[in-house]
């Protein structure tokens, strides 16, 4: 016979009274509670058939202990027909077997169908949702606080469907058949039996609370193990480890920190035996009570032996539904609050949205207009949230304006540059244009379109961008090149990556196109990385091109042959380009000169320089030596491709 409570069920309690100081006050509203039942309704067939089958197998488990001591009296009465009926009842109990483990199945199958499909549409939503995102939410957001709203929150949430509930409904039917049969059966050992319950209880809750404090720091230094590692074994990580010599330092604080989880993890096993020993030896003394006090009744002829077998049987049913019913606050609360954390994400509303109808920007579209252009940053609080930062509150501070008043018209053929000091909005200017933000005031027309009207689609078939640090992902060449055509061919790839100036270097590769980039593009130099990028966007094919500061940071070698790449892509296309160099845009067709957000000038590169005004002193300063070479003087396309040139490398310019 088990000991009255498993294994299972003191895991259980410890588990819930850890969680009970971690949840501290928390409190989920009203509100938050109907969503849950309102998220619940695809699955309410398969959650009542899961129900069904968690109380039929409470019946079915309590039903067998019942027959165990019936066989025991028909052994102890005897009589002519004493084997036939223990055979009788011997089969009995073995169908109930058989039924039991048909609903053991029918409940693994429900279970795991409603928690694998409330896992599949929360992740699937929440991803959805992040992926429209503005990107300022990015850059406060903590990466690894984002992805655990993906996995352990929806893990969480999952629970309140399948373990939760099961948990609780099976408990609470358990408890009550147990409890009134053995009352039935005998008041005396029920009331003994009852009377125990503090005693599995208070070690528990005194265990369970002291486990918090250590599992807590267990957590915070596993955390911080980590993002140690996520940032050391980095290509950039790593290459400074290196650099500075010190992987010595950083072995010796990795490893103080390892070894005070080492310590934990003996504190943990040492409290966690200590519980169990003293929860199977107050199990061992309550089940001897119940052969004493019930054997003194049978001799006494009060009960009966087979009474005295099934209240001991049933007392293991007894004090495991009490323990988790005792703790069924503290998993309810901890399910619905990761369900509150996943809801805490999916109403962040993004900033960029589709209207119901947009107008879709025609094929081939190029002017771009700028009409009384303001912008400003939204605060932290409209874009981000304090949990996903890690902070106690947001700031709802309202940002001054990084544009203001901003006008002007690009026409196909075209080459316009923007330029000016650092932090004058030149780039956030561009990034207006694909709506990576939203104006605050004015609008900004493709194709005399409204972007914050066109559909997204057309917007982004309609514009292509190159940044200064183009992103790859860790996969093949090709997967990297369809990203901007999924259909597209390998004579289509090879073709792009011919234009580029890149071809020749991934047909030298063992595995061409199959050759997998490594994280961010690292496994190639900047300027091959910078090729591969040109090549996407060529494949792309869009009508308006944004180049980000293209050859920004490259060796001379590699910014002549980006120039080359850049060359190609502007043919027969209207051109953005966001460049670092004066000297690469001294043939625009027209300089537009940013500071503090506003145009200050606008001409031709000889006229600004006459004029001897801002774009002058920017220009001697950084040419006081012979002019450079001008990569673009040749683009000889027809149109001439349309440039919006800026130096800074954030957005946040």
């Amino acid at each position: 016979m088990g000991h009255p409570m498993g294994s299972g069920s003191a895991w259980g309690m410890l588990r819930s009274y850890r969680r009970e100081k971690e949840l501290g006050n928390k409190t989920v509203d009203r509100q938050t509670a109907l969503r849950v039942l309102r998220f619940a309704q695809p699955y309410r067939t398969s959650i009542l058939i899961f129900l069904g089958a968690v109380v039929l197998a409470s019946g079915v488990a309590v039903a067998t202990p019942v027959l165990a001591g019936w066989v025991i009296n028909a052994i102890t009465a005897g009589g002519p027909d004493a084997a036939g009926e223990v055979v009788r009842l011997s089969l009995l109990i073995a169908g109930l077997a058989v039924v039991d483990t048909a609903l053991t199945l029918v409940q693994r199958f429900f279970s795991s169908r409603i928690g694998e499909g409330i896992i599949f549409h929360l992740r699937t939503q929440v991803y959805d949702h992040v992926q429209r995102m503005p990107l300022q939410f990015f850059t406060r957001t903590q990466t690894g606080a984002l992805v655990s709203r993906l996995n352990n929150d929806v893990l969480g949430a999952q629970q309140a469907f399948t373990s939760t509930l099961s948990g609780t409904v099976g408990n609470l039917i358990s408890l009550v058949l147990t409890a009134g049969v053995m009352f039935t059966l005998s008041w005396q050992v029920t009331l003994l039996s009852l009377l125990l319950v503090p005693a599995f209880l208070l070690p528990a809750r005194t265990v369970g609370r002291r486990l918090a404090d250590i599992t807590k720091e267990s957590y915070q230094l596993d955390a911080k193990m980590n993002a140690t590692m996520t940032e050391r074994f980095g290509v950039a990580g790593a290459l400074l480890v290196k650099l500075f010599g010190r992987p010595g330092m950083e072995a010796d604080r990795f490893a103080a920190r390892a070894a005070r989880v080492r310590d934990i993890g003996v504190q943990q096993a040492m409290y966690s035996t200590t519980f169990f020993a003293a929860m199977m030896l107050i199990a061992s003394l309550a089940t001897a009570l119940t052969y004493g006090l019930g054997g003194w009744l049978a001799v006494r002829g009060t009960v009966t032996p087979g009474t005295v077998v099934t209240l001991a049987l049933l007392l293991a049913r007894l004090y495991g539904p009490i323990t988790a019913l005792s703790n069924v606050r503290v998993n309810v609360l901890s399910a619905l609050v990761s369900f509150q954390r996943v809801f805490e994400v999916l109403d962040l509303p993004p900033a960029i949205s589709e209207k119901p109808d947009p107008t879709p920007i025609p094929p081939g579209s190029a002017r771009v207009e700028f009409r009384d252009v303001s912008f400003r940053y939204p605060s932290a609080a409209e874009v981000s949230l304090a949990s996903l930062e890690d902070v106690a509150s947001l700031d709802r501070t309202v940002s001054e304006p990084v544009l203001r008043g901003v006008s002007f018209t690009v026409e196909p053929g075209q080459m316009v540059a923007l330029v000016g000091p650092s932090g004058a909005g030149k780039s956030t200017t561009a990034m207006l244009v694909p709506r990576v933000y939203d104006v605050t005031e004015g609008a900004v027309l493709v194709g005399d379109v409204d972007v914050r009207d066109a559909s997204l689609s057309s917007l982004r078939d309609t514009i292509g961008v190159v940044t200064q640090d183009s992103h790859l992902f860790h996969e093949t060449i090709a997967e990297n090149l369809r990203y901007a055509k999924p259909d597209a061919t390998d004579d289509e790839l090879w073709t792009a990556l011919d234009r580029a100036q890149v071809g020749p270097l991934v047909r030298s590769l063992p595995d061409g196109l199959d050759t997998v980039v490594g994280e961010r593009g690292y496994r190639f130099s900047g300027g091959e990385k910078q090729r591969i990028a040109i090549a996407r966007l060529l494949l792309k094919g869009p009508s308006i091109v944004i180049l980000d500061e293209a050859t920004a940071h490259l060796d001379s070698e590699s910014e002549a042959a980006v120039q080359r790449a850049l060359t190609e892509a502007l043919t027969g296309r209207t051109a953005l380009v966001i460049a670092h160099r004066l000297s690469t845009v001294r043939d625009a067709d027209q300089l537009l000169v940013l500071d503090n957000g506003r145009i200050v000038e606008r001409g031709t590169h000889d006229e600004l320089v006459a004029a001897g005004g801002l774009y002058a002193e920017l220009y001697h300063t950084q040419f006081a030596v012979a002019d450079s070479p001008r990569p673009f003087a040749d683009a000889g396309a027809d149109p001439e491709p349309v440039v919006l040139v800026a130096r800074d490398r954030e957005y946040g310019d």
